[in-house]
């Protein structure tokens, strides 16, 4: 049996490595330019190559994998921001995963990579006037894409071309696994299929997901993700935790206005926003039917691993 391998674009903390070991699937390499996520990703996977600044590698002089997979900026393509799009300084990086993932295909006759995964905010369906994704997929099939009729993109479909063969789904976090912390954190992801028609099984076929054991594989992992806060330590309470909006809470105090001041401290529907690692990350908690005793604490390390759904201990 073919031992399948992965290299990883924009790596940032080995959270794609880390999804693919725990299905048996080999990380070989990572593109990683800050040195703090580098140490992580070093740390559980001392094996991986790392090839540094995306800009100067070469697809074709670099060791071929399976599975490429990459997570490109999204500051540009987000619904915050100034939303230059794929043109924008950041997220035009996109361009050379691209280029690598044709440059490794050319060097090995169109062997390698098999699959290629994309990730990204929700705000790439509509950035530049909703042609942003257009580019996204012809970029990956080489062919003229047609816009939708309606001119808006569909949270999920496929398209094929050249004999690429590509879906894309729009994931909700809260959805899926276990989350410790209920959260809404929709992202875009597309799966490209360079050698068959296996796209949309890959993206749309329901499967278990697995969370991470005590040790996963080989044992170089050894963090377990728990139910987080207990509700048998809570006494039976539900805890209710919300994300935090200090300036909403301010503009309100300053107005008087005491609904946007109530609601400053989180509603059911507002999603958790980006955790930030050069910011602190506030959250509101307190106990069902207990709101007036409620307070505001910022997030710590473990819990900010729990809300990703990573073994804890990962970033430590």
């Amino acid at each position: 049996m073919t031992e399948l391998t992965l290299g990883s674009l924009f790596d940032g903390i080995g959270v794609f490595p880390l999804a693919a070991f725990c299905y048996g699937i080999t990380p070989i390499w990572a593109s990683e330019v800050e040195q703090a996520p580098i140490s992580i990703t070093k740390r559980h996977f001392p094996e991986i190559l790392h090839l540094g600044d995306i800009t100067k590698v070469n697809g074709g002089e670099i060791p071929p994998v399976h599975i490429i997979t990459f997570g490109s900026p999204c500051q540009n393509l987000s619904n915050i921001g100034k939303r230059e799009g794929l043109a924008g300084s950041q997220s035009s990086l996109f361009f050379h995963a691209i280029r690598i993932i044709e440059e490794m295909r050319c060097a090995t006759n169109g062997t390698y990579p098999v699959i290629a995964v994309w990730e990204n905010v929700m705000g790439a369906f509509s950035s530049n006037d909703r042609l942003d994704f257009k580019v996204v997929l012809e970029s990956f099939t080489n062919a003229e894409i047609p816009m939708p009729a309606s001119g808006i993109w569909a949270t999920a479909g496929m398209v094929r071309g050249n004999n690429v063969d590509i879906s894309w789904r729009l994931l909700d976090a809260q959805y899926w696994g276990k989350p410790t912390l209920a959260q809404r954190r929709r992202r875009i992801f597309l799966v490209a299929d360079f050698r068959g028609k296996r796209a949309k099984e890959i993206l749309f076929k329901a499967r278990d997901l697995q969370s991470f054991p005590t040790s996963c594989g080989k044992g170089r992992l050894s963090s377990t993700i728990t139910s987080g806060i207990s509700t048998q330590k809570a006494r039976g309470k539900i805890p209710i935790v919300r994300p935090f909006q200090e300036r909403r809470m301010r503009s309100a105090a300053k107005d008087k206005n005491k609904t946007g001041f109530i609601g400053s401290f989180g509603r059911t529907d507002d999603p958790f926003p980006t955790l930030l690692a050069g910011a602190v990350n506030y959250f509101s908690f307190w106990y069902e039917g207990e709101e007036k005793e409620g307070f505001i604490r910022q997030l710590t390390p473990l819990e900010c691993e729990r809300l990703m759904g990573l073994p804890e201990g990962w970033t430590a």
